[in-house]
């Protein structure tokens, strides 16, 4: 981690230095706002911490000249105010990702802050819901220095998680338990446990026990978003894990031939009609707000990973929940997207790596995407077959030219996917090619 200290005070800057020397941050000192400005410029730091008093250039317009610069990804701030006066003109003017601090302060409340906000720097929200994301949080739990949140998808209404649903009137608990286990740092039995479905017992079967836990957990905290709260505590999970709304929603997908498709687990199985119509628009019904958590993850977040996932049922129900997509433009963080290893019958059929991001784009407002990749692992014929006897195929790209007009963002072929008898991406190799993305920026 780089820390720029901007400052004219020697003893100030001796006194934080030593105060934060234990943790091996690598440091960068200038005296002048102009070099500040330059340095932060020219090399990744990941936090500024800026004196109120520093000649040459102040500390609100660095921050403003910082922010303003066109896909530059602006690094935290620690602005410390010296007067009273310039706390408050520090504090009006609201200035993004940016802590005030008045002088003095004690060294722990600069040690508690510095550590917070560079947890922040390392910020990766995660949007998607199923295995997709399941796979993708696995992965990044093994790598250190991140700190990982996962946005999902609250448009389930299928097995036990749709049957709780109706009983009770609550959100969907399934996508969430699962991105809770994914994070899990609980003995393999308690996880084991709140996978297991009941094979019997009446009113029971094929219920899992974790949806009936995030139920009555529901019941006694009165939401969604506490309920996941206390049992990411029980499981002592590496990050969160954040409904993107409170508000109980049926999804529905309108077919290019104008039929109208009700509820999540229908979209996602296609019956009945024919799996060649594509679908030509996404809604909720009732429109969903986003939890304001969510929101709040994306405006603090450094890479926001879109996917993988079943395209519509679990990354686009994240888009359209009113706010999600707009803070998500916003957002200076880099826009990471994985396409799918395979098509999907109904959803996706013959869909190519652009058809994906063309749906992505639509539905996010505007190409705000830095990096696609796409799986380049060699499948055997074996696999293909049996996958071409689902009316599956692997997502390709047949036209650059084609992809080139709908996003400008970096493609990176990978080997991402499984060799076994599954086509799914491999948690451990997503993980290793995502990181080479964070340790860039």
């Amino acid at each position: 981690m780089k820390i720029l200290l901007a400052t004219q005070d020697a003893s100030l800057a001796t006194l934080i230095r030593r105060s934060l020397e234990r943790f091996q941050y690598d440091w960068i000192q200038v005296d002048n706002g102009v070099d500040a400005f330059q340095t932060a410029m020219s090399l990744r730091v990941n936090l500024l911490i800026l004196d109120e008093a520093l000649p040459r250039m102040g500390a609100v317009e660095i921050v403003h000249r910082v922010n303003s610069i066109e896909g530059f990804s602006s690094p935290h701030v620690i602005a410390i105010a010296r007067t009273n006066a310039g706390r408050e003109r520090l504090e009006k003017e609201n200035l993004q990702l940016t802590e005030v601090m008045s002088f003095p302060f004690s060294l722990r409340t600069l040690v508690e802050k510095v550590q917070q906000v560079l947890e922040l720097s390392s910020s990766v929200v995660c949007f998607g819901g199923g295995t997709g994301l399941f796979t993708l949080l696995s992965g990044l739990k093994t790598l250190s220095g991140l700190s990982l949140t996962a946005i999902v998808s609250m448009s389930d209404d299928g097995g036990s998680t749709g049957k709780l649903r109706a009983l009770f009137g609550i959100l969907p608990p399934g996508d969430v338990r699962r991105s809770l286990i994914a994070l899990s740092s609980a003995p393999y039995l308690l996880n084991e446990l709140l996978q297991h479905r009941f094979r019997g017992g009446g009113e029971f079967k094929d219920h899992n026990v974790g949806n009936l836990l995030l139920t009555a957990l529901t019941e006694m905290r009165g939401s969604m978003t506490e309920a996941v709260k206390m049992l990411g505590a029980i499981l002592s999970i590496q990050g969160r894990v954040i409904p993107v709304t409170e508000s109980l929603n049926i999804l529905k997908a309108e077919l290019e031939n104008g039929a109208i498709i009700e509820g999540e687990h229908r979209i996602d199985l296609f019956e009945g009609n024919d799996p060649k119509l594509r679908i030509e628009r996404l809604w909720q019904d009732p429109p969903a707000k986003a939890n304001s958590e969510a929101l709040d993850a994306i405006r603090h977040a450094r890479f926001i990973v879109l996917g993988p996932g079943d395209l519509y049922t679990s990354v686009i129900s994240n888009l359209i929940v009113e706010g999600v997509a707009p803070e998500i433009r916003r957002s200076k963080a880099k826009k990471i997207y994985i396409c799918n290893v395979m098509t999907k019958p109904g959803e996706t059929t013959d869909y190519t790596v652009s058809d994906h991001i063309r749906e992505v784009v639509k539905y996010l407002g505007k190409d705000c995407l830095d990096y696609v990749f796409c799986s380049s692992t060699q499948l055997s014929r074996d696999l293909l077959e049996l996958y071409a006897q689902k009316g599956q195929a692997p997502v390709i790209e047949r036209n650059l030219d084609e992809f080139r007009k709908i996003t400008q963002a970096v493609v990176i072929p990978a080997d991402l996917s499984m060799r076994a008898e599954l086509a799914r991406h491999d948690s451990l190799k997503l993980a290793t090619e995502l990181k080479k993305i964070f340790d860039l920026q």
